[in-house]
């Protein structure tokens, strides 16, 4: 009890302080400054709004059960607000519980063909796509970054920047970081021409972006660049200048391409922040690796190799394998309509964070 007052009163000190900040217009000359400060603002605001409500509600019950003493027609009204009291408490102490530092953050969300070959890569697509309509269901950005596509029109890989809008206390991150890992399809590929169901899977990775490419330290001395023309889409002047970019991170060998934006200092711009992002996860992960192999709820969302996901077209199902989740909508998921899963997902993990707190 003692340690949830020290630290209701430490976001009190912190939301107070935000406040006088964000009223300051100098912080405001500082978009980057003024936005995680207004993010901060908003995770806090509900729980500061929730504390005073507690606080109000404890003091009309002690003014309630005073009363009742005298007057017995006090003593519903008590037990109203002894209700009403424990609820708030539970909200409260809800919302104080472990959070991901990174929830409201942007991302950056790559998709990879694996097994399977073109069919693989046709599922990597409409992967992508589903991203994207969930992404305009919430009133969010998506800019595909690099894409590099199949015969078909499949994606063998692709990148997408997925962005909100405002300070709004739950980012991108919040909603899509439990993405990463391995989804599997079954269903007829286009090119199967005696309808036998077959099975193929394509790679997901997810990274929140930093908002400044300075919060992660690169070294221009660990950096390869290439530059070569661009391939895929990109309006007029693609395939006329060496405008796409590529990045290799000696120390890692992790290889960031770029080619969808115009120009290749823009290109070479976004191609840093990929990187800054997947080293910034890559340090995250050993470093709960180190910390504890039971932590590694947090790893799977940077993780290869994990199989998360199942879509079976023939029988419209969708299995998520981690925490049991089945629905029969997978047209509709596919769509976007991706809410009651990632809702679940959310939940699990709650219940996983509060056990560790």
């Amino acid at each position: 009890m003692t340690q949830s007052v020290h630290a209701i009163d430490a976001l009190l000190v912190e939301h107070a302080q935000l406040e006088t900040q964000l009223a300051d217009p100098d912080l405001h000359g500082d978009a980057v400054r003024a936005r995680k400060v207004g993010r901060r603002f908003a995770q806090l605001a509900p729980i500061v709004a929730t504390h005073r409500k507690l606080t109000a509600a404890r003091d009309d019950l002690e003014a309630a059960r005073e009363l009742a003493a005298d007057d017995a027609s006090f003593a519903a009204e008590a037990d109203e607000l002894e209700t009403r009291v424990a609820e708030l408490d539970a909200q409260l102490t809800d919302m104080l519980a472990p959070r991901d530092p990174h929830d409201g953050d942007d991302i950056l969300l790559e998709v990879k063909s694996g097994e399977g070959g073109e069919e693989s890569a046709l599922f990597a697509a409409d992967l992508a796509r589903m991203y994207t309509r969930y992404a305009e269901r919430h009133g969010w950005t998506v800019t595909v970054l690099d894409q590099t596509t199949s015969d078909l029109g499949g994606y063998k890989e692709a990148t997408l920047s997925i962005t909100s809008r405002g300070d709004a206390a739950d980012g991108v991150w919040s909603r899509l970081k439990f993405e990463g890992g391995v989804h599997r399809v079954q269903r007829v590929p286009v090119t199967e021409s005696q309808g036998r169901v077959h099975t193929s899977a394509a790679g997901v990775l997810v990274y929140p972006e930093p908002e400044e490419i300075g919060e992660v330290q690169i070294d221009e001395a660990d950096l390869r660049i290439d530059v070569y023309r661009s391939s895929g889409k990109g309006g007029q002047g693609v395939n006329t200048t060496d405008s796409a970019v590529r990045l290799t991170h000696l120390p890692t060998g992790i290889v960031v391409t770029c080619q969808n934006e115009r120009s290749q200092l823009q290109n070479k711009t976004r191609a840093l922040q990929v990187l800054a992002a997947r080293l910034q996860a890559l340090a995250e992960e050993k470093a709960l690796a180190e910390a504890s192999a039971d932590r590694a709820s947090q790893i799977r969302t940077v993780d290869r190799s994990e199989r998360i996901r199942t879509y079976n077209f023939p029988e419209n199902r969708l299995a998520d394998h981690r925490i049991g989740f089945k629905s029969h909508n997978l047209d509709q998921v596919l769509d976007g309509d991706l809410d009651a899963l990632l809702d679940a997902l959310a939940d699990a993990d709650k219940q996983a964070r509060l056990q560790q707190s």
